[in-house]
């Protein structure tokens, strides 16, 4: 499965365009996290515990969209666009979209 933020695929020819296909997931931080982030944040620096977890989050939503691509019969997913909210104060979405496709090797 080809994923790209492009409209088209060097190389490959877009024959079919089957829909949107999306996936998305909410993740909730954890006291842990928390804990560790607010001493982080009084001497400064990346939040790895947040970066992982987000990092988490985004492949899960690409995976996601990606299985609902292949169930449409899609061999790529072009126009890829990320999303987040916020849900509650606690918890995220992170959400992806794009245009799935059939493509071919172009001539």
């Amino acid at each position: 499965m080809i994923i790209t933020t492009q409209d088209n695929i060097p190389g490959h020819e877009i024959v079919e365009v089957l829909g949107i296909a999306q996936g998305n997931t909410v993740r909730a931080r954890n006291v842990g996290r928390d804990f560790l982030a607010g001493i982080k944040n009084l001497v400064g620096g990346e939040i790895e515990g947040y970066t992982q977890l987000m990092t988490e989050a985004r492949d899960e939503a690409m995976q996601r969209m990606a299985d609902e691509a292949r169930g449409m019969g899609a061999d790529a997913v072009v126009t890829v666009r990320f999303n987040t909210s916020d849900i509650m104060q606690s918890a995220a979405e992170i959400f992806v979209y794009g245009t799935a496709v059939r493509i071919k090797r172009a001539e």
